[in-house]
């Protein structure tokens, strides 16, 4: 099932915080312009949380288990976050949110996912299209400068947002540098994830047509099983966010604020 448009929302969703999970090796910074974007698009308080392992959290060691990683999570959330939480999340952020939302229902007030997939959904090869595997070694054994390069060569479509940003993201590798076996926890606890059954909170499915990563068919699975929207953009890479911040946050803004 394939929508364009989610304002038939009866009431804006309430004001509760808005919690952002990035996927592999990546951080909060890695957000880039979409976070700001998205502070002043909303009512909601923004809030870029970093998964185990990786930037604030470095210090963390990332579990192979996507239950732990949801409850390394809340633990360092704390009480002060006015519960229940919206969850925007990329990749494996996206596992993450399914989990945390099956998990504790309460706490989750909607989930809107971008580019992810599910094990018993969708083949190995498409998760992690074969296509993709030389730059995907390479990037597991290179230097962190040229770590940096590969990964934006693969979740990025625009060549002059890849040009703009990578001496940034070396920066980010360079000052926070993303263990390489923290990265191997994760990849196997995103291979263990299967789809559980809907989530009772509202759902928004997006994912990128030109994905070179993930087959944007994993998203369109989802959205068939739980029968909720996905929304499709027509040019943009894995990193929707990096490649097109500005579309990512009007869906998010009408998803949130369907009548703002």
């Amino acid at each position: 099932m394939v929508l364009t448009d989610t304002s038939d929302s009866e009431d804006p969703m309430p004001h509760q915080p808005i919690i952002l999970l990035r996927g592999l090796s990546r951080e909060q910074a890695h957000w880039g312009d979409f976070l700001g974007l998205l502070q002043r698009a909303v009512a909601n308080p923004v809030l870029a949380l970093d998964l185990p392992g990786t930037g604030q959290a470095l210090a963390e060691t990332a579990p192979a288990n996507l239950t732990y990683t949801v409850s390394q999570l809340r633990a360092r959330l704390g009480e002060e976050h006015q519960r229940p939480l919206h969850l925007l999340a990329m990749s494996l952020g996206a596992m993450v949110a399914i989990e945390w939302a099956t998990q504790y229902p309460a706490e989750v007030a909607s989930l809107l996912l971008i580019n992810g997939s599910a094990a018993n959904l969708t083949p190995f090869y498409q998760r992690l299209k074969w296509q993709s595997y030389p730059l995907v070694a390479q990037a597991l054994f290179a230097s962190a400068l040229k770590r940096e390069q590969l990964i934006l060569q693969l979740t990025a479509n625009n060549p002059r947002l890849r040009h703009e940003q990578l001496a940034h993201w070396q920066h980010i590798a360079m000052e926070r540098p993303v263990r390489k076996l923290d990265v191997l926890r994760q990849l196997l606890a995103a291979s263990r994830f299967c789809l559980p059954a809907k989530p009772a909170c509202p759902v928004l499915l997006v994912a990128s047509r030109h994905d070179r990563l993930v087959d944007w068919h994993a998203s369109q699975r989802i959205a068939e099983l739980w029968q909720v929207p996905l929304l499709l953009h027509g040019t943009a890479g894995h990193d929707l966010a990096l490649d097109d911040p500005k579309w990512l946050t009007l869906q998010a803004k009408h998803f949130y604020q369907p009548h703002g």
